[in-house]
């Protein structure tokens, strides 16, 4: 069994884009600038931003977070993404979700300008991708392509089953794993909590993307010898052993279906990683197609 360290690889593509940075520098051309908007104080969202803007910093991008309070109106948030959109300066940015409830989400990830949309949330950019044409790829399910790629892991041919129909990383990353490319070509089952005889589809899974929300929801007796396993999951749960009072699950079992599998992505440390990692990259494109 083989861990696919999403870690190690995320630090080799950041490596890669420092690079880059440094050519752009050494030219005297502008350096990527990403901006972030965090409305509240929620703890996760919290910690995810602050942890793109080290990763700015790392790789010598120009970040700039915008922190409003809860009570912030979908006006006053509306008024500030059209100020992001008209700034020259600012190549990507991304709205932290999820947003306070007098906020409508879908109104507000509309008012992004597609090209700088690094998240790959917008309309447009999520038709590019359904047509495979060149846009802004979602960051998590574009962190598992790479990861996929990046451990040679075969998908051409392959039963995929794709646990979860959200917007963010189910749907997209049936999409992409059904596409001609290096790691798509498969064919792709997404199921979710409505799906029947769940447990006969999982069984004949070569390649199981575990993104349905449920902690541990994945076991040992669902998966078949040898089979490749993407938890997407992350979830505390509480644990007296730990001296925080909670550990960090994915949704797979990972004592009983990591005994199976050829591979496996634990959590932490898999495919979080790789989704800041994406993003980045997403800022990069977005700053060369603005020069350009």
């Amino acid at each position: 069994m083989t861990i696919l360290d999403g870690k190690k690889v995320s630090n080799d593509i950041k490596e890669e884009i420092a690079e880059h940075v440094k050519a752009i520098i050494s030219k005297g051309e502008k350096v990527p600038h990403l901006a972030a908007i965090l409305v509240g104080s929620d703890g996760a969202s919290m910690t995810y931003v602050n942890a793109k803007v080290k990763a700015c910093e790392r790789i010598g991008f120009k970040s700039t977070l915008i922190e409003l309070p809860e009570y912030t109106s979908e006006e006053e948030l509306l008024n500030k993404i059209h100020e992001l959109n008209t700034n020259d300066d600012i190549d990507g940015f991304i709205v932290q979700l999820p947003l306070p409830k007098q906020i409508d989400e879908q109104k507000v990830l509309m008012a992004v300008d597609p090209n700088k949309d690094v998240d790959g949330f917008h309309p447009t950019n999520v038709g590019k991708m359904a047509l495979d044409l060149p846009t802004f790829l979602p960051a998590t399910p574009y962190g598992i392509i790479e990861l996929l790629e990046r451990y040679q892991i075969e998908t051409s041919g392959k039963n995929v089953v794709v646990m979860g129909r959200s917007h963010i990383v189910g749907r997209p990353i049936s999409i992409l794993m059904s596409q001609k490319r290096k790691a798509g070509d498969a064919t792709v089952t997404l199921v979710h909590s409505r799906s029947k005889n769940l447990l006969d589809i999982t069984k004949n899974a070569d390649i199981i993307v575990a993104a349905i929300g449920i902690s541990e929801f994945l076991t040992g007796d669902m998966v078949k010898e040898d089979v490749v396993i993407i938890d997407v999951g992350i979830t505390r749960v509480p644990d007296a052993t730990k001296k925080n009072g909670y550990r960090l699950a994915g949704d797979v079992h990972f004592e009983s279906v990591s005994k199976k599998a050829s591979f496996i992505t634990p959590v932490p440390g898999g495919v979080g990683p790789m989704t800041i990692a994406m993003l980045l990259k997403n800022t990069l494109l977005a700053r060369d197609r603005h020069n350009s």
